[in-house]
């Protein structure tokens, strides 16, 4: 018997944002370095009141490179292209 029309291929599978980035743009990384440069900051600076505005900063990036830009790709691509 012959296949019914139509396109039989299995659907690509969803590609997540961070597949394409390279290993120093991973979460993990982020992450790590902004650790390591608050508690840098910190230990180097011995300051409160220097160290808190700096891991503000650090807050501020996490959120725009974790959160904010995932959930705009997400919404441009549409839920079946980014996972």
């Amino acid at each position: 018997m012959s296949e019914p029309p139509g396109n039989t291929a299995p659907a690509p599978a969803a590609v997540s944002i961070w597949q394409l980035k390279p290993w120093w743009c991973q979460p993990w990384s982020i992450l790590l370095t902004g650790v390591l440069l608050i508690a840098g900051s910190w230990f180097w600076l011995g300051r409160w009141w220097l160290t808190v505005p700096f891991a503000t900063g650090v807050l501020l990036w996490w959120w725009l490179f974790l959160v904010l830009m995932p959930r705009q790709l997400s919404d441009l691509s549409g839920p079946d292209d980014i996972g």
